[in-house]
């Protein structure tokens, strides 16, 4: 399969599958044939040693993060490779946390041959009841692997972030709640 064909299947622009081939982090094996053709090896990573079906869930808030989204699903392609992952479906969107209605996180949690779902930081796949959606992963045999969950906050910092979220998202829209209520905190408990 030529790297164009994989990149539009697996839901990857084909600009970013090309850059992450010349800087050897496509998480599946590559090889160019001729000026113009990268082929794309998709059966190097169903080895029998590989069982897992990853899906990659990267998400940014708004446009002007987009950096930051290619930047996600990047270290979420390295560490699936990395760890003998093989990818099945690779999802990224602009869209707030505080939205239930992300067609491409519902798609990729609804693909039957995920087992593993994968994020950088927990509020990536959603900003509250996270551990619903890892609960419902974990009834039906799959999982969910949180690559960063190192955050400093105690959960009583964590559960008023989330309240002032809500609230922030009610005034100002959603847009732009996380990071007021993150600045009300901070202000509040004299952090900044």
């Amino acid at each position: 399969m030529n790297l164009k064909e994989w990149a539009i299947a697996n839901g990857v622009h084909p600009h970013t599958a090309y850059r992450w081939f010349r800087e050897g982090t496509l998480p599946v094996p590559a090889e160019r044939v001729g000026q113009r053709t990268i082929l794309v090896n998709i059966e190097a990573n169903s080895s029998p040693s590989v069982t897992v079906g990853a899906g990659l869930y990267a998400r940014v808030s708004s446009h002007d993060q987009n950096s930051d989204l290619e930047r996600q699903v990047a270290r979420l392609a390295q560490w699936a490779a990395a760890s003998g992952h093989r990818v099945v479906r690779i999802e990224s969107e602009i869209a707030s946390g505080m939205d239930g209605g992300r067609a491409k996180a519902k798609r990729l949690l609804a693909d039957p041959e995920v087992s593993v779902v994968v994020v950088e930081h927990q509020d990536r796949l959603g900003r509250a009841n996270v551990e619903l959606i890892e609960a419902a992963l974990s009834a039906t045999g799959r999982r969910l692997v949180v690559l960063d969950d190192g955050e400093s906050e105690d959960d009583l910092a964590r559960d008023m972030i989330e309240i002032l979220t809500s609230f922030c998202a009610r005034l100002y829209g959603r847009r732009s709640a996380n990071n007021r209520a993150r600045r009300a905190l901070e202000a509040a408990t004299g952090d900044g």
